[in-house]
Formats: C-alpha cells, sequence, structure tokens
C-alpha cells in the first residue's frame, strides 16, 4: 500500500470508529459487534505501526498509548468552578425562586432545567480545533490537576467532536465543556469481586474508587476500570445560536459528546417539583448513584443577569434528598487525633450497607455531641450519610441497649503521644497541646505539602506515615534534610522516586512566606489571611515583632486571626521552628514582585466584565488584591466600581440602573498606577 493510500484508509478507519464509539458508548444503539470493532481497530493500528508520522493524537489508538505519567500538572481554570448552593426542602426551593423575583425586580414566567446530581467527581474538558486537548479536574475550584492522559482512556469522552457538518452549530476553535466522571455500579461490583478474587480490601464506593482511579498515573489502569461521563455545561465557546441551557444540552450532544436523557425543561416550579418526586422513587433504578436534582434557570441572559455570590451561582441550586439511614452497632469508639490537636471521636460499627456503599465507621464530632445523644458501646444506633457522603450517628435506639452499657468518657489523654488533653474556655474540642505529638505532626505534614501551601509533590500519606514513625521527621525543618540514601530505605521509594522527591523538597525552599505562613498551620489562617499578611509585613521577622493590634488593624484580620498569630509566635518552640526553617534555607519573606505598592483600593467591591486588551481576568484580579481590594461577581448597590472592558454585557447595564461607577480599561489603569 502507497503512503498516499494508507493516509486515505487510515482517515477511512479513524471516521468509522469514531461512529461506531459514539453509536456504542453516548447513543447506546451499537452497529456492530465486538469482533468487527476490533477488526477495524487492528487494522487501523497496523498501518500506524508501518506508518508512525500518521498517529495523531485524537487517534482512536492512542486512548491507551501514552507511558504512565510521573505526576500531574497543575492547571488553573479560566473560568472557576464553583460549587452549588444546597437546599432540602420545597420550602426552600420556593425561597430560591423568590430570590430570583427580588432580584429581577418582579416575579416573572421562569423555565428552568432539572438535571440529576451525579455522584461523581467534575472535569472540564477543552477541545482545540475539534480535537481533545486538555482534561482537567476541579480540584479547588481554580486550580485542578491535568488528567488529559486518563481523559482518552474513558470511552464516553469522544477525542474529536463530530464532524463540524453534522452538528447543529460549528464549534469553535477552542471550546470548554464541563461534565460529571462516575463508575457504573455493575463496573463498581465486578472490581471488587475481582479484588475480593485476590484477596485484596474491597472499595468503599463508585464515588471514591471513580475519584481515585483519574489520579492514577498509568493510563491503562483507567481505561480498564470503565469510567463514564456526562457533560452538563459549555464553559467558554458558546456559538450565538445557543441562547438557554436547554439550547447548550442540545448543542454538546450535536457535537457528539454524552448528555444525561434524564435530564428535562421544566416551566416553572411545580415541573421540577414533579422532576424531584419522580425520581426520588426512580434512583435505585439507576446504573449510577446521585445525592439529589440540580435545578437551573434555563435562560442564559438571565444566568447573567443573575450572577454569583463569592462561592455560588444565583440562577442555580442543588436539590439535596433526604439523608438514607441504617440501623447499626457500635463495637468501639476511638478518638482520632487532627493536625491542630483537635481530639475526634469515630465510632467503629458492625458494617452495614448504606446508600450504595459499606459503612463501618462514623463521625460523633465531639465529647458534647456524644453525651448529647448518649451514645455508647453496644449501643444500636442509626446511622445516616450526611449529604448522601459523610456517614454519621443520628441518635441511639434506646430499646436496644444492653444492660451492662457505660457512658462514654472523654480521654484526659492524647491517645497517640499521652500528653493531657485540654479543652479550652468557651470550646466543644478538647486538643492534644503537644506540637511534637506524631499523630499532628503527620496531619501537619500533608496540610505543609499541600499545592497550596509549599508544594512538595510526591510526599503521600503512607510516605508521611513512614517518615515520621521511622523517627525520620519530627517537624517541617527535618523534610529538608532528607536525602536519598534515607529515602531509599523506604517502603516502595526506589532510587528515581526518592530523587525526585528530594528536587521538590529543595524547590519547596523558595515559595515565599505567604504560602509558607499557610503551610504552618497557624489557626484561622487560611490563604487569603496568609496573603494578606505577607504582603503587609513581607517578611516573618516584620510579622513577629507586630504586636496583635498591629495585626488586627490589616484589613480582613480580625482579632481571632490576630491573637492566634501572635500566640503562635510566642512559643518559644514556634519561633525554634523557624529558625530551623532558615537554617534549612527555607524563604522567609515575600517577593517583592508580589507586594503591592500601595492599598488605593483597600475595602473596596469591584466587578469585572467584558474582555481587557492587555489583562486576563485572573491578572486583572491580581491586581486589585494586591491593593487590598475584593472582585466580586454581580454588581450590587455595595460595589465600589465595575471595570468594563469590550463586549460587557448585562453586568454594565446593571451598574449604569444603580448608579455604580464605571472604569474603562484605561481609567483602570489609572488606577492602578501602572
Amino acid at each position: 500500500m502507497t503512503k498516499k493510500d494508507a493516509r486515505a484508509r487510515v482517515a477511512v478507519l479513524r471516521e468509522t470508529i469514531r461512529g461506531h464509539d459514539h453509536l456504542y458508548y453516548v447513543q447506546a444503539a451499537p452497529e456492530i459487534g465486538d469482533f468487527e470493532y476490533d477488526r477495524l481497530l487492528r487494522e487501523l493500528r497496523d498501518l500506524e505501526t508501518e506508518h508512525p508520522d500518521l498517529v495523531t493524537p485524537d487517534s482512536p489508538t492512542q486512548r491507551v498509548g501514552e507511558s504512565p505519567s510521573t505526576s500531574f500538572p497543575a492547571f488553573t481554570h479560566k473560568v472557576p468552578m464553583l460549587s452549588l448552593d444546597n437546599t432540602y426542602t420545597e420550602d426552600e426551593l420556593r425561597e430560591f425562586e423568590q430570590k430570583i423575583f427580588r432580584q429581577l425586580g418582579a416575579e416573572r414566567a421562569i423555565a428552568y432545567v432539572a438535571e440529576l446530581k451525579i455522584d461523581g467527581l467534575s472535569m472540564a474538558l477543552h477541545y482545540e480545533d475539534g480535537a481533545l486537548a486538555r482534561a482537567v479536574t476541579r480540584g479547588d475550584g481554580v486550580r485542578g490537576d491535568e488528567v488529559t492522559p486518563n481523559a482518552r482512556a474513558i470511552r464516553a469522552i469522544p477525542l474529536r467532536l463530530q464532524a463540524q457538518a453534522q452538528a447543529q452549530a460549528q464549534a469553535p476553535a477552542h471550546i470548554e465543556v464541563r461534565g460529571e466522571v462516575f463508575l457504573p455500579r455493575s463496573r463498581f461490583d465486578a472490581i471488587n469481586r475481582e479484588q475480593e478474587a485476590r484477596g485484596a480490601e474491597t472499595y468503599a464506593n463508585p464515588r471514591n474508587t471513580a475519584a481515585g482511579t483519574m489520579k492514577n498515573l498509568d493510563p491503562k489502569v483507567v481505561a480498564a476500570r470503565g469510567l463514564d461521563m456526562y457533560v452538563y455545561s459549555l464553559a467558554q465557546g458558546r456559538p450565538r445560536s445557543v441562547r438557554s441551557h436547554w439550547d447548550t444540552l442540545q448543542q454538546l450532544a450535536a457535537w457528539g459528546l454524552r448528555t444525561n436523557p434524564a435530564s428535562r425543561r421544566c416551566e416553572g416550579l411545580p415541573g421540577i417539583l414533579e422532576f424531584i418526586a419522580e425520581w426520588r422513587d426512580k434512583r435505585d433504578s439507576l446504573e449510577y448513584d446521585i445525592d439529589g436534582v440540580v435545578v437551573k434557570v434555563d435562560e442564559l441572559a438571565l444566568q447573567e443577569e443573575l450572577g454569583f455570590t463569592a462561592r455560588f451561582p444565583r440562577w442555580a441550586i442543588a436539590y439535596k434528598y433526604p439523608a438514607r439511614q441504617a440501623s447499626t452497632v457500635v463495637r468501639a469508639i476511638e478518638v482520632q487525633v487532627g493536625r491542630t490537636g483537635r481530639l475526634t471521636p469515630v465510632a467503629h460499627l458492625d458494617p452495614v450497607l448504606l446508600a450504595g456503599s459499606t459503612v463501618a465507621r462514623a463521625t460523633l464530632h465531639n465529647e458534647e455531641e456524644i453525651a448529647r445523644k448518649d451514645v455508647r458501646v453496644g449501643d444500636t444506633v442509626m446511622i445516616e450519610k450526611g449529604g448522601d457522603v459523610i456517614p454519621k450517628v443520628v441518635q441511639v435506639v434506646a430499646g436496644k441497649r444492653p444492660a451492662e452499657t457505660q457512658p462514654w468518657t472523654p480521654p484526659e489523654r492524647c491517645p497517640v503521644c499521652g500528653t493531657p488533653a485540654v479543652k479550652p474556655e468557651g470550646e466543644v474540642d478538647r486538643r492534644c497541646p503537644n506540637a511534637s505529638c506524631p499523630a499532628q505532626i503527620e496531619e501537619a505534614l500533608k496540610h505543609f505539602s499541600r499545592r497550596e501551601a509549599m508544594d512538595v509533590e510526591g510526599l503521600g500519606d503512607s510516605l508521611v506515615h513512614q517518615l515520621v514513625a521511622g523517627g525520620h521527621v519530627r517537624d517541617f525543618s527535618d523534610l529538608y534534610r532528607l536525602d536519598v540514601a534515607t529515602l531509599v530505605e523506604l517502603e516502595r521509594m526506589g532510587e528515581k522516586s526518592a530523587t525526585a522527591l528530594v528536587a521538590a523538597i529543595a524547590a519547596s525552599r523558595d515559595r515565599g512566606l505567604r504560602r509558607l505562613l499557610f503551610g504552618l498551620g497557624i489557626r484561622f489562617v487560611g490563604e487569603r489571611a496568609a496573603m494578606l499578611l505577607a504582603r503587609h509585613f513581607r517578611t516573618i521577622d516584620a510579622l513577629a515583632a507586630a504586636s496583635a493590634d498591629e495585626i488586627d488593624a490589616i484589613y480582613e484580620i480580625g482579632p481571632a486571626v490576630a491573637e492566634s498569630i501572635r500566640t503562635w509566635l510566642d512559643q518559644d518552640v514556634n519561633r525554634a521552628l523557624v529558625e530551623r526553617l532558615r537554617a534549612a534555607g527555607v524563604r522567609l519573606e515575600e517577593d517583592a514582585s508580589t507586594a503591592a505598592t500601595s492599598q488605593a483600593f483597600q475595602g473596596l467591591q469591584i466587578v469585572l466584565t467584558g474582555t481587557l486588551s492587555g489583562l486576563t481576568r485572573d491578572e486583572a484580579k491580581a491586581l486589585i488584591e494586591a491593593r487590598g481590594g475584593r472582585v466580586t461577581s454581580s454588581v450590587s448597590k455595595k460595589t465600589s466600581f465595575v471595570v468594563a472592558g469590550a463586549e460587557a454585557g448585562s453586568k454594565l447595564e446593571k451598574a449604569k440602573e444603580l448608579g455604580v461607577e464605571i472604569l474603562d480599561e484605561d481609567a483602570f489603569r489609572g488606577r492602578l498606577g501602572t
């Protein structure tokens, strides 16, 4: 076969195989058997082997053609992946609608779209010129892991959108779609049967198994698991013809993406309530787990007008079904120690099936909660999954209590290190005050190595446990003394992995004060507080010299945070830790480039709309925050000013209506001083 003939045959085979993939995985209507499908795939693979220059990333042969990854790179979502506010009753749904009416200024007929809330993991798919270019997990909503090799191994995800001539509207050069990856129940059961046959531990539930699978570094493992995906939104690249969420779902399906056929457009809230009631009774018939229904305003112009809060869209809400309950027996109450020293009691239970998974442990929260419910070892208790996810004890079945049970007594000492436990006045939790407690050190090291903190890639839970249990690491500074020779002696640590970890630890020395302050795990100091402190004081020495009142005076910090920082810095053991970190070469100051030249926007709430010619949305937001301002998603009377770029939408009109100051890009740069 000539090269020209091979190229033509490869093109035909790819198009044919993609068509059969769509029929099988999206429409569930296959037209050929497995043998014929495999024959086509084998012919394509043979031709690509003979002509390697014809191989392309979107070829059906490349779904599991990549070598195992060594890590997943981080990716910042251009459009944040926000979560949804929750509601649990019909009255709360009606209040959701009333809030919409109040914001719109009048009651009006509104169409909604109802979608089943699948218990999986959210993922964004980016297509460039019709080909899958990038797949990113939700992560924290701002940054996720780029897991493109694994996404290619999921057959429900098309490597190339359907031919534009077949679609309702031509796909833009770049589109971003979002959806939910899940593990079908039949595949979950089959995987657990395989685990049992090998004598291995079975998996707890489909969601956790799916999440763990997507973190696997070998795409072949992902392919074998049989994950599935439904897409539900178009975050970037909306065609002009698409004017509603329902139109969006139809367009996604026309491009060959898998959408949930159970979705429904409803005229008004009564249709939504009918949908919720219908699937409350039918959800056990599904091939996947759901914990509720997502309700979205259908009209996209209305969605834009309603906007967002800091965390949720105002035009969508999740209705959660009542948690399912089961009864079981408490066999023991164990106390776990967290990174801040908090002692948390956990009930060990007779295993019981609840909402699709086996539950053997449930949180008891704190000693006051145990006393209020009077939970004892030996009690029969009712348990449920909060939001159908986290098991908790709801109540004791008093009539089944054995005569010999005794009230539970909280520990007087830390169960790990034996230090006397303390219960601060006004708090419900007991704590271990020993900062060198091994349990605290383990949890603190996990926090310290997080991507948002010091970003020590490769420092997983099992390795942290070995390092602490073996006495190799007693505090954060000990990390910087680890070497390859020490690490290769640990379980499942080869020389290559050890070398990579040592390099990652070395790279973390230069993260800067902001991430160090967050990584230290000081109580009440989250990412934003750490950023504000780093930008104000610039060095840890300046922060250590500041009084609680001086720290409290920083906008957005507050007395509780200030007192917590001052208390932490006043302890000899913590000051010694700072000095050991300094000696280890850890940078204890913030970059001059990240420090604000002024606090010109302090206390201001600013809205960005439209496209700026010289700045991305994230860059503009960073410049505003560096000057003390806060970027919000919707315009209100509290908005200080709106920055309006090209093609500004309804937010600009809202600003005009409310009399809010509007700046064009030049005026905005003038305020920035750039």
